[in-house]
């Protein structure tokens, strides 16, 4: 087939242009998030998992097609063994403007200057509560004051930007927004709010009684602070506001209340090497099989790549209110 330029290759049948990647370099993790896995979770056989070399190569043949943005996610992408150097490679991929990380923190007290140094711009930081009872509840086995002086690490270590994810539950943490942006705000870092996703079956609960939309969230931010529309964007689905007199923002991601398919240019890689067209959907390609049947056979890697764009459908499904049909945790699909 004949070459096309970079920046179009990439191209789903609705028009979209996808050029950010996200990773997931495993499954496992450190916590056990009452929204994001079971308590008893069973993590795939290693062998099942791609090799960083499989991960890089992957990667490779992406921002060889176009893609400028990736990001590094897990289950936690930390407790990776050769994560940082994983990371030095990335970066060194020519045309990639952009590597960026997800993380629940725990790791960052004794890492964040390494990954400053291995060409990270920026770091997500997963913080849902600053009680720390209330984040050993949610967390299962975390450790609030460790995330804390990962937080503090990351800021000290100079990233271009820090940002805060809180996934907020009715019930659980709903009312700490306020205190969780006036955190945000003294140490002069962005924060979004992320409504829950049923992805996976979760121990005791129905998602639907702990769901609370970014407009409740909004609205009582509101009662505190005064929120300006802003310009950003960060090539993620962030709807973003500026705190007033700060230099804080405040990101709302909605997939129930708001669906931002639309726009979406993004597409995953998961730790088993599926890639995934949709977070809320099934459709994928095995691009782990791919590799292994045919080493080295990078030409096929990226006319599989640029196929797989024709079954990226036009927009996920998620109910609330329903039992989720995507069986997949969010640990195994990238945060």
């Amino acid at each position: 087939m004949p070459e096309l330029h970079p920046q179009t290759q990439l191209i789903d049948r609705f028009g979209r242009v996808v050029n950010y990647l996200r990773v997931s370099i495993t499954d496992r993790c450190d916590f056990r998030c009452v929204y994001c896995m079971a308590e008893n979770m069973t993590f795939m056989p290693r062998t099942h998992i791609l090799s960083l070399e499989e991960i890089y190569y992957i990667c490779q043949a992406f921002v060889e097609l176009g893609v400028n943005k990736i990001r590094i996610t897990g289950g936690e992408p930390l407790v990776r063994q050769g994560v940082v150097g994983l990371l030095q490679q990335l970066h060194g991929l020519s045309g990639l403007n952009e590597l960026v990380l997800s993380s629940n923190g725990s790791k960052l007290g004794g890492m964040a200057a390494d990954i400053k140094a291995a060409g990270v711009k920026r770091i997500n930081i997963s913080l849902d509560t600053l009680d720390p009872a209330k984040f050993k509840a949610l967390t299962r086995t975390g450790d609030l004051e460790q995330v804390l002086t990962g937080i503090n690490a990351a800021r000290a270590a100079g990233f271009q930007n820090l940002k805060l994810n809180s996934v907020i539950m009715k019930h659980r943490n709903h009312d700490e927004v306020c205190d969780l942006v006036a955190f945000a705000v003294e140490r002069g870092i962005d924060i979004s709010f992320i409504e829950e996703m049923p992805l996976g079956l979760v121990d005791g609960r129905q998602r639907s009684e702990s769901y609370y939309p970014s407009t409740e969230i909004k609205r009582d931010i509101q009662n505190r602070f005064t929120l300006n529309a802003v310009p950003y964007a960060t090539g993620g689905p962030s709807d973003y506001f500026q705190v007033a007199d700060t230099e804080t923002r405040v990101g709302f991601i909605s997939p129930h209340s708001a669906n931002f398919c639309g726009s979406c240019n993004r597409v995953r890689l998961t730790a088993e090497g599926r890639l995934l067209l949709c977070l809320g959907n099934e459709d994928s390609v095995d691009l782990k099989t791919l590799i292994r049947q045919h080493p080295g056979d990078m030409a096929l890697l990226k006319q599989t790549i640029i196929a797989a764009m024709q079954i990226k459908p036009q927009q996920h499904h998620f109910n609330i209110h329903e039992q989720p049909i995507i069986m997949r945790h969010m640990s195994a699909t990238g945060g």
